[in-house]
């Protein structure tokens, strides 16, 4: 990929973190003291009105710590109920950078005769998001293209927002002793430096696009290396419609559509030990074929993780464990894992949110993923129980290759509420795990990320 940035133009620099620290703590440090204070000092808090404080100070600041709140949002009980509410809503409410912010962007990426590269290229962005924005254009050759344009001195706001979180989640720590967040922060700090390179995602692109060949219910984009960078990441545009536009279709058009999102998810899963670790609305559109909705386009790769054979052999383990009534692949799962000083109390706690996430993959009927559950409440209830139940029997700290698979099961999960479809979740998993075994998720996992070159 031709690359015509200068190479300090954008680098981690001091003066841009301190910038970031001072626009940080003006905005964000007034409602986490005001939180932090009502909590030491048993006042009652006002969490709606400094959620929506809060939500409002990180959607003009933009960037990395807005990414964070948006996955915190995301993992049940980690927030109260109405700051994950406010948060939730950062994703598709972000304000866009204007066009000369665009144009200049556009320079530095690909130099001052970037337009000349484009037959057309639209000023107002089709996608606002916390690291950087999304424009549609055209090739040379008239293919429908679909341009991310990172915002400016984001390494630099990245590493002074990873330090506020870090700072953010002590004090967590000293008020709520129930869930050690250290290993969550380490994991979530990795992510967001790997949603900064934009060659990588192009590579995560190739990945999808190899484990996926075939698989004619989730179309994957190509990458146009010629026209990215390492801010600036050019793919196919996949034309489709919004996901909620069908969730009152048919049952039968909502039931493909979670079947896609189903396959795009559990099948890289279980056969490659990857997963997409974003599963928001925005990140799917619905393709039609023949004028009926007949699938999904899974437009971003930013947030993709590779876990070890190990880790998948887990999740089999656990679910067999469950399954069958066997506490030793139980036990034998958490562990590999990481959690660790597993006592038979602290075991059955973490059972009560394995029971929930692998519920509807045990009852072999068709059903919703959870009756009667609204997709913002999916896995509130029973992840309180958890927090509860720990207050007494933990602290537990949770492994780091624990929380995006997690994070994205709530994701699914809650799609799947919105869809209210009903599947039989028990058949398509173990059609997913048919045959499983770690050396073949090894062998097959080394061959794709050698084809995409990872």
């Amino acid at each position: 990929m031709p690359n015509r940035e200068k190479p300090d133009r954008e680098k981690n620099r001091f003066s841009a973190r301190a910038a970031r620290y001072a626009r940080v703590g003006a905005n964000v440090g007034g409602v986490a003291a005001r939180y932090a204070s009502r909590r030491l000092l048993g006042g009652e808090p006002n969490r709606a009105g400094e959620a929506s404080a809060l939500s409002s100070a990180l959607g003009r600041l933009k960037g990395p710590l807005m990414k964070v709140a948006q996955l915190m949002a995301t993992i049940p009980d980690l927030l109260p109920a109405e700051y994950a509410f406010e948060l939730q809503k950062l994703q598709s409410e972000a304000p866009p950078m204007g066009w000369a912010f665009v144009r200049r962007r556009m320079i530095a990426e690909l130099g001052p005769d970037w337009a000349e590269r484009f037959r057309s290229f639209e000023h107002h962005p089709a996608a606002a998001a916390s690291l950087g924005q999304v424009h549609r254009a055209r090739s040379l050759d008239g293919a429908a293209l679909a341009c991310k344009l990172q915002y400016p001195d984001m390494q630099s706001a990245v590493e002074a927002d990873l330090q506020q979180l870090q700072w953010l989640l002590a004090i967590r720590r000293r008020l709520d002793t129930a869930i050690d967040t250290t290993e969550v922060a380490k994991e979530i700090g990795a992510r967001v430096r790997e949603e900064l390179d934009y060659r990588r995602e192009a590579k995560h692109v190739a990945l999808y696009r190899a484990i996926l060949d075939g698989i004619d219910s989730v179309r994957v984009p190509r990458a146009w290396p010629e026209l990215s960078t390492g801010r600036l990441l050019t793919l196919d545009w996949l034309d489709g419609s919004r996901m909620l536009a069908h969730k009152n279709d048919p049952l039968a058009v909502r039931n493909r559509l979670a079947t896609a999102m189903f396959t795009a998810w559990w099948f890289p899963f279980s056969r490659f030990g990857v997963i997409h670790g974003d599963p928001h609305l925005g990140n799917y559109t619905v393709f039609a074929r023949h004028g009926d909705p007949a699938g999904i386009n899974l437009l971003d790769y930013g947030c993709v993780r590779i876990f070890a054979p190990k880790f998948v052999g887990g999740v089999v383990d656990l679910y067999h464990g469950l399954l069958r009534g066997k506490d030793d692949l139980v036990v034998r799962a958490y562990e590999t894992w990481g959690f660790r000083g597993l006592s038979r109390d602290l075991i059955e706690t973490l059972n009560i949110w394995a029971r929930f996430i692998y519920g509807p993959l045990l009852d072999d009927r068709v059903r919703t993923i959870a009756d009667g559950v609204k997709p913002s409440e999916y896995g509130r209830r029973e992840a309180f129980r958890v927090h509860q139940a720990l207050k007494l029997k933990g602290p537990v700290t949770v492994p780091r290759e624990f929380v995006f698979m997690d994070r994205a099961a709530i994701g699914l999960g809650a799609v799947f509420l919105h869809l209210r479809a009903e599947l039989n979740f028990y058949r398509l998993f173990n059609e997913a795990i048919e045959r499983f075994s770690m050396e073949r998720v090894g062998k097959r996992q080394a061959a794709a990320l050698e084809a995409a070159d990872l």
